[in-house]
């Protein structure tokens, strides 16, 4: 049994849009760390939320 095509469209309840961008604001910047180690590349991430609150990753020290 396979995965089922989600429909991409807007969350209306606020409380789990919320909940679903930080979930996956924090996946993305795991997955920005991994890339950054395992490739030893330099990266920036710079995530605006609805709100403009502004969150940001980068790795570049190396």
């Amino acid at each position: 049994m396979g995965k089922k095509k989600l429909e991409i469209k807007r969350i209306e309840n606020k409380s789990s849009r919320q909940i679903t961008f930080s979930k996956r604001r924090n996946g993305l910047m795991k997955k920005a760390r991994e890339l950054s180690i395992l490739c030893d590349a330099k990266v920036a991430l710079f995530i605006f939320s609805s709100t403009g609150k502004l969150f940001d990753l980068c790795n570049g020290d190396r």
